[in-house]
């Protein structure tokens, strides 16, 4: 239990807590350990102290450090991954229902980072927090004698918290200790938890009498821009639109967009294809990352009856297709959590226009448990695929809050499909310290279509299961070994083989952050029907195919300024043999600059004729901050494969105010990659874009 202090005016927010005010609150300081040492007192002190006005709340952190000068702080980059670097992160669930959150993210640097749990769910990639969304908020940080402190304030319109007397929010903290690679929580500090874990946060009390919070932010846009994609005539748009976020309560928000623009979204990796099925790529687009927690329905291993990349973009070049417009409104209302949205996308290429309305609805149950439904609609000008329809129902049953069953129905209508459109599955998991297992059984009709979902395959009876043992052996510089095996039998729903694998797997986490990710067996069965396109002209053709593979990796420890890993996987491939290597490298000499390189070499030995060839990617990038608001990024890749391309991207941004932002950008290439199998070739645009963006509450 924590309790904030009422204050007349704010504290300074120099980064520095020697303003008197913040000596008028209670510091928090029983910080334990999730990791290494689950359950034991943090090995480096930690204080906070929170303080609040009429119209914002402010925290004081003070992070003490026995050895200051090796304290790691690089990152001067807003909303990039500060998992290199000590942080620390406050999560508020401002309306205490235990479900979800926001975050907000500080280095030693000052440097913010923030996001949203939704429904105890942790973002991509590992991360504690789903990053799309962006608010409003002040930090300045220093590292000092005695370690390092900050100071936030946070607006209450930042948090959608309407006028209230008696406030009870969850609250959460979480250090990290980038050098001991130590993770230090006030509460949730389980293993198995985290601070995503919002039903086992603790609470804060003492806010009463506030002013009106009510979120309301109008962004405007303006866009002037040369485009030129190959075989077309150079356009000069000057363009502009809209952005709304409003507050309809403190637990209800309404977002719309118009004319919507996504020149200044990150580009995609360049990908290629080994598989016979489409490639999942995340969503980078700010209006479908906002809430995106709320729409997520997982239907297994990364399938998603929705998929919010199947709008807006052309899920086989790759090619952006004009959003008109948009509405989302999400919130909850008691125990429901709901999400309706409505896009609507104009003619472009190939691409007919188009309307999507979706709808998710969530009735939480007990413990993270819920009951769910979902809806998707699509229309569209295609004459022959004038619609699709999508429907779902999907729960989770938390047990002994180890034990996890899930289990979906969904089902699709499109012109033509009468019959076998249907996907039912579930799943039973539990997670401990030392042992996590899965059994799921899943099956899918042949005629399952949610155009506006991601499915790596139809017409499968899946069967799978997966067990990993995890020991932590007292062994110098180790600290968890990990043992894994599963085993995927997906035969068609006649009965016909057409995937099988199984695996063994050994891992190693070392103390540092090192790791090594080794697969003594990877055996695969697969039936190809239809050839599949590798390279150029070379197919490989339809029949059931049996070979194994192995894998190496490698990861240095995290506490440098130089890191690496590095991945070879070698072995069969559809009757011949492939060698997969990849080397991934980071140098941050300083704050304000850092690079990175990559290479991926695969070798293939293919019985076919022109079967023996090599494809490289490559990618260089480099970062340069002049300051937190002002920040240079160049990405160049090199594709061999189908494209046979460099690629380029430089961007120029400027946060000249809070969520007010000016970019240039140049590009060549392509900004969004294909997720469809086959490596199928893309338009290459060379575009150059100047965006100004202003945020205002009116």
């Amino acid at each position: 239990m924590a309790e904030a202090v009422r204050v007349d005016r704010a504290p300074r927010l120099d980064g520095a807590l020697d303003d008197p005010l913040w000596q008028s609150a209670k510091p928090i300081t029983d910080f334990r350990q999730r990791e290494p040492q689950e359950g034991e007192p943090a090995t480096e002190k930690a204080e906070v102290r929170i303080l609040y006005t009429r119209h914002a709340a402010y925290f004081g952190i003070h992070c003490y450090d026995s050895a200051p000068s090796r304290i790691v702080a690089t990152e001067l980059r807003r909303d990039v991954s500060q998992g290199l670097d000590d942080h620390f992160e406050i999560l508020i669930n401002s309306n205490h229902d235990r479900r979800g959150g926001y975050v907000f993210e500080i280095n030693p640097l000052g440097t913010q980072g923030d996001g949203l749990v939704v429904e105890e769910q942790s973002g991509s990639e590992g991360t504690d927090f789903d990053s799309g969304w962006d608010g409003v908020w002040t930090s300045e940080a220093r590292i000092t004698q005695d370690g390092w402190t900050a100071t936030i304030e946070i607006p209450f319109t930042t948090l959608n918290f309407t006028k209230s007397k008696d406030v009870v929010w969850g609250l959460n903290f979480k250090r990290f200790i980038r050098r001991k690679n130590e993770e230090d929580l006030w509460a949730a500090y389980r293993r198995t938890y985290g601070i995503a874990k919002v039903s086992e946060a603790g609470e804060l009390t003492g806010i009463t009498d506030i002013g009106s919070g009510r979120l309301f932010v109008v962004k405007p846009y303006g866009l002037a821009q040369y485009d030129k994609q190959t075989g077309q005539n150079p356009e000069f748009p000057l363009t502009g639109g809209l952005d709304v976020k409003y507050g309809i309560r403190s637990n209800v928000v309404l977002n719309l967009t118009g004319n919507t623009d996504f020149s200044a979204t990150d580009v995609d990796q360049e990908q290629f294809n080994l598989t016979p099925f489409p490639i999942f790529i995340p969503e980078k687009r700010q209006f479908f990352l906002e809430n995106a927690g709320i729409f997520n329905f997982d239907i297994g291993d990364q399938d998603q009856l929705f998929f919010s990349r199947q709008i807006g973009i052309d899920s086989v070049t790759g090619n952006q297709v004009p959003i008109n417009g948009g509405a989302k409104l999400t919130g909850t209302l008691g125990r429901l959590q709901f999400g309706v949205m409505d896009v609507d996308t104009r003619s472009s290429g190939p691409n007919p226009y188009a309307n999507y309305a979706v709808v998710r609805l969530k009735e939480s149950l007990w413990g993270g448990s819920y009951i769910g439904v979902m809806g998707i609609d699509k229309r569209s000008g295609d004459v022959l695929d004038s619609f699709n329809q999508t429907g779902g129902i999907d729960t989770r049953l938390v047990f002994f809050k180890d034990w996890f069953l899930d289990a979906h129905m969904a089902g699709t209508q499109s012109p033509g499909y009468l019959s076998g459109n249907s996907d039912v599955g579930a799943s039973l998991s539990y997670r401990s310290n030392w042992v996590e297992g899965k059994f799921e059984r899943r099956k899918i009709g042949p005629n399952f279509n949610p155009e506006v979902g991601f499915i790596e395959r139809t017409d499968s009876n899946e069967t799978y299961g997966d067990v990993t043992f995890k020991v932590r052996p007292k062994i110098a510089g180790v600290r968890e070994l990990q043992f894994e095996g599963f085993i995927l039998h997906a035969p068609d729903t006649q009965g016909v083989v057409q995937t099988q694998e199984w695996q063994g797997t050994f891992r190693a986490d070392l103390n540092n952050g090192g790791y090594t990710d080794d697969d003594i067996a990877d055996v695969f069965t697969q039936r190809i029907t239809t050839p599949l396109h590798i390279y150029k002209n070379v197919f490989i053709p339809n029949g059931l195919y049996h070979f194994a593979r192995h894998q190496i990796t490698y990861g240095s420890g995290q506490d440098r300024r130089f890191t690496y890993n590095f991945f070879e996987r070698f072995g069969g491939y559809y009757g011949g043999t492939l060698n997969e290597f990849r080397v991934r490298a980071n140098y941050r000499p300083t704050a304000k600059f850092s690079i990175s390189a990559s290479e991926t070499w695969d070798r293939f030995r293919l019985p076919l004729a022109n079967g023996n060839f090599s494809v490289v990617l490559a990618s260089l990038q480099g970062n340069y901050s002049f300051t937190r608001f002002l920040t240079f990024t160049s990405l160049i890749q090199v594709d061999t494969s189908n494209t046979q391309a460099v690629s380029a991207n430089v961007r120029l941004r400027y946060n000249y105010r809070p969520d007010s932002d000016l970019y240039v950008i140049y590009n060549v290439g392509t900004q969004f990659a294909s997720i469809a199998p086959a490596n199928p070739p893309q338009v290459r645009e060379t575009r150059f874009a100047i965006k100004w963006t202003y945020a205002f509450a009116p």
